[in-house]
């Protein structure tokens, strides 16, 4: 399975997004109070208070398809892997040059030859794969020799 740049675009846009929605335990809970929370009006004494939205947890293959990720930044310079991250994250063009230190056709120039990269690395990894599938599908096709007989006999 080759990906293609828009591929490798979406799989960081997802593995963005599935950090961003992972549970945060080992984050400093920053400060807190012992007190009781303070009720200010009668209605929120009572328990009318709006419902609290339920976190999704990213699944496994999500986390998996992150890590996939993770590792394909690597194969980046750091200038481009950030630059790649922030447009994952959503950030937009402006924001990227800003970070990067560069004008906008070299950032978006630099990330779309990022993309390029990955996807060539990618199928170059790909191609010894496949001829190793193909060596041992050959391999196991049994030899049929003609006898004397005319029926052939397996090997």
């Amino acid at each position: 399975m080759t990906l293609t740049p828009r591929e490798i675009e979406d799989r960081f846009e997802e593995a963005a997004y599935t950090l961003r929605h992972l549970p945060e335990r080992n984050r400093p809970r920053g400060y807190g109070s012992s007190w009781p929370p303070v009720v200010h009006d009668a209605m929120q004494a009572y328990g009318y208070t709006p419902e609290a939205l339920m976190r999704i947890v990213p699944s496994a293959a999500a986390i998996t398809r992150m890590e996939e990720c993770f590792d394909w930044l690597l194969i980046l310079e750091p200038e481009d892997a950030r630059i790649v991250w922030l447009r994952a994250e959503g950030v937009r063009w402006r924001q990227v040059c800003y970070r990067a230190g560069v004008v906008r056709t070299t950032a978006w120039r630099r990330w779309a030859a990022s993309l390029l990269t990955i996807a060539k690395h990618l199928k170059a990894m790909e191609k010894p794969a496949r001829k190793a599938v193909a060596t041992k599908s050959a391999a196991a096709k049994p030899v049929v020799k003609p006898d004397e007989g005319g029926l052939g006999t397996l090997l």
